[in-house]
């Protein structure tokens, strides 16, 4: 496969996912609001705190560093539309779907026709809605939309599409972003202190915001206090939303589309990070935040690594193409 192809397909999987993490955190956000306000109950997902973990995306290749405002009051309005409908903002609901329905475009010849419908049909429908009038009046309608249209293309790559290197690349790109969303989200929602002292609500808004509510009742009887969820989000196997989960997900696909998989830098650097994430969860569990804090880091900053490991392997033909055009 053309390395132009591979990498467009990788950034396909990123901005969908993107998109639908990006709304389930400002759903989740809304949610916490009507929980209780952040000054009094110390609601982890806060405005200022969403902001913090989309804010901060690194931008797709050809993409502007998005920018973040600087220090000053930004409601929940002014953030939910930064997020949602700001098409200056690369991070943004509306710039992600736009962006995967132009790179969708481009792949007409490799994604099925249903996946194409799906991806331009979405667009079109955000195009027809009053997004401003509907954040204002009914916000959960709007992200509801986003989700359940993220998760029909997904369900049209595993029916219709064929399973060859452009679908490991597809699938390898919504891992990548599945993993590193969570983790921000991790990184800035969980306290600093201890792990226990937190409001259920605030654990809930979590579980919320990665559609992991069912799935947590299901997997532990503990109540949802911020320590067992942040454990239950990073480390779980089972659960496909997170951390570990994802970092497995993403090797196998890496391990389909690559020819030589046992020399391959980014399969053998998750290998050593999916063993790692498996230690620590058969492990003593960190005690407080600031030391869960630290574990988060050091699987971003790996993760970072697999990030560039997969773009030296795969993608850099492609950037050396695209220099002398």
């Amino acid at each position: 496969m053309l390395a132009r192809i591979a990498q467009e397909l990788f950034w396909l999987g990123r901005d969908l996912t993107r998109a639908e993490h990006t709304a389930r955190m400002l759903d989740g956000a809304f949610h916490a609001d009507v929980a209780g306000v952040p000054g009094e109950r110390g609601i982890a997902l806060s405005w200022d705190g969403v902001l913090a973990i989309i804010g901060a995306k690194p931008p797709a290749p050809g993409e502007e560093e998005a920018t973040v405002p600087g220090p000053g009051p930004m409601g929940r309005g002014d953030v939910a539309r930064l997020l949602t409908l700001d098409t200056e903002s690369p991070a943004s609901v509306l710039a992600c779907i736009s962006r995967a329905r132009e790179r969708g475009r481009t792949l007409r010849d490799v994604i099925s026709t249903e996946m194409w419908e799906a991806l331009n049909s979405f667009f079109l429908l955000l195009g027809r809605y009053d997004l401003p009038a509907a954040l204002r009046t009914g916000p959960y309608s709007v992200y509801q939309e986003v989700k359940e249209r993220c998760a029909l293309f997904w369900g049209l790559v595993a029916r219709t599409m064929l399973r060859d290197e452009g679908r490991a690349f597809l699938q390898a790109g919504g891992r990548i972003e599945d993993a590193d969303m969570v983790l921000r989200m991790l990184r800035v929602a969980v306290p600093r202190g201890s792990l226990e002292s937190g409001h259920e609500s605030e654990a809930l808004a979590l579980l919320h915001a990665v559609g992991g509510f069912q799935a947590f009742r299901r997997a532990t009887r503990q109540a949802p206090t911020i320590g067992p969820v942040a454990h239950f989000l990073l480390f779980d196997p089972a659960y496909p939303g997170s951390v570990a989960s994802s970092a497995g997900a993403l090797s196998s696909a890496l391990s389909a589309a690559d020819a030589q998989p046992r020399s391959s830098a980014p399969v053998l650097r998750l290998g050593r990070l999916i063993a790692d994430l498996e230690l620590q969860r058969q492990g003593a569990a960190p005690e407080t935040g600031a030391e869960f804090g630290e574990a988060l880091k050091r699987v971003q900053d790996e993760l970072e690594l697999v990030d560039r490991d997969i773009e030296e392997r795969y993608f850099a033909i492609a950037a050396i193409a695209a220099v002398h055009l």
